[in-house]
C-alpha cells in the first residue's frame, strides 16, 4: 500500500514539474533570428523584401537585426522607422508607437522625424472606438495629429493631419451628444445642457452643431428658461435655416406659443444644409442682438490616399 502511494506521489510530482516547465516555455520571448554576421545592406534588403511580401513580423525581425548588428550606422536609423511601419501594417499599434517614439528621441532633427510623428498619430487614429466607448484613443489621436500640424505645417503629413483633426473633433462631439441625449432621457436637463453647450462652443464646425442647438432649445424649454431657448433657436435658424433640426425647433417653439422665424425651404438653403451634413468650415454666424458663440477654427482639406511604403518612408 505504501509503495502504491509512493508511486502515485511520484507521478503527481512529475506531472507538476512538466506543467511548470511548459508554463516557463510559454512565457519565453518571441524567437529572434540567430546571430549570424551579415552585410548590413543584405539584412536591410531582406527586410524590405519581406515588406513587399506583406510578411510584417519577418520584416520587423530583419530590421531589428540591422539595429542589433550595426547600431550606429545610417542603416540602423532607417531600420527603426521601417520597423515602426511594419508593426503598424501588422496592426501592432503599441509596438509601432514605441518604435516611432524611439526614433523621435534618437533623431529629433532628422527630416524623417516628420513621418515618425505622423505614423504615431495614425496609430492612435486607427484605434478610435465607437462613441459609446471610452474616447482615450481619440484624445491621444487629437493631441498627436495637432502635434504633426504644428511641427510641420507645410508638409503633406500636416495636410492629412488637419483633415483627420476634423474627423476626430466630429467623433468627440458625437460622444458629447450621446451623453447629453442620455441625460435628457434621464430627466437631467441641466447636465444635458452642459454637454450640448460644449459641442456648440468647442466643436461648432462639426456635423453635430445643428442638433446640439436644437437640443439646447429643447432642454431650456424643459426647465422654463424661454429666453435662452429663443436665443439658441435664433442661432440655429440663422445658420441652418433649411435644416431639419431648425424645422423641429420651429415646431417646438410655436407649440409653446413662442414666435420664431419660419424655416426656409431646404432647396433654397442648400449650402447651409450641406454644411450641417459635412461639417461647417467657418464659425457660427450670430443674429443681430445675440451673443456670439465661442470661437472655433478648422480648415477642411481633401484627404490623401495612403502611399505604399517606398514612397512614404523618407530616405528611400
Amino acid at each position: 500500500m505504501l509503495r502504491k502511494l509512493s508511486s502515485r506521489g511520484a507521478l503527481i510530482a512529475a506531472l507538476m514539474a512538466a506543467t511548470a516547465l511548459s508554463a516557463c516555455a510559454g512565457a519565453k520571448k518571441k524567437p529572434q533570428l540567430a546571430y549570424v554576421e551579415r552585410p548590413v545592406d543584405q539584412l536591410y534588403a531582406t527586410g524590405a523584401q519581406r515588406l513587399d511580401q506583406r510578411r510584417w513580423q519577418e520584416a520587423v525581425d530583419y530590421f531589428e537585426e540591422v539595429e542589433r548588428q550595426h547600431p550606429y550606422s545610417e542603416w540602423s536609423r532607417r531600420a527603426i522607422l521601417m520597423s515602426a511601419y511594419a508593426y503598424y501594417e501588422g496592426n501592432q499599434y503599441e509596438e509601432a508607437i514605441a518604435a516611432a517614439d524611439r526614433f523621435i528621441q534618437l533623431y529629433p532633427g532628422s527630416p524623417s522625424a516628420a513621418y515618425a510623428y505622423y505614423l504615431r498619430a495614425i496609430c492612435y487614429f486607427e484605434q478610435i472606438m465607437d462613441v459609446q466607448r471610452d474616447q482615450g484613443a481619440t484624445m491621444n489621436a487629437l493631441v498627436a495629429l495637432r502635434d504633426v500640424a504644428r511641427r510641420y505645417p507645410q508638409s503633406d503629413y500636416a495636410a492629412d493631419a488637419r483633415v483627420k483633426i476634423d474627423m476626430v473633433n466630429d467623433q468627440l462631439a458625437g460622444k458629447e451628444m450621446a451623453v447629453g441625449r442620455w441625460y435628457l432621457r434621464q430627466n437631467q436637463p441641466l447636465a444635458a445642457i452642459g454637454r450640448f453647450k460644449k459641442v456648440v462652443d468647442e466643436y461648432q464646425t462639426t456635423s453635430h452643431t445643428p442638433e446640439a442647438l436644437y437640443r439646447l432649445v429643447e432642454a431650456y424649454l424643459t426647465i422654463g428658461v424661454v429666453e435662452e431657448a429663443k436665443r439658441n433657436a435664433a442661432v440655429l435658424g440663422f445658420n441652418f435655416p433649411g435644416d431639419r433640426w431648425y424645422q423641429d425647433a420651429y415646431r417646438l417653439m410655436t407649440r409653446r406659443g413662442i414666435d420664431v422665424p419660419r424655416p426656409r425651404p431646404a432647396a433654397a438653403t442648400a449650402p447651409a444644409a450641406d454644411a450641417s451634413a459635412a461639417g461647417a468650415t467657418e464659425e457660427l454666424a450670430v443674429p443681430p442682438g445675440e451673443a456670439a458663440p465661442a470661437e472655433a477654427a478648422a480648415t477642411e482639406e481633401a484627404p490623401k490616399k495612403k502611399s505604399w511604403w517606398r514612397r512614404v518612408i523618407p530616405g528611400k
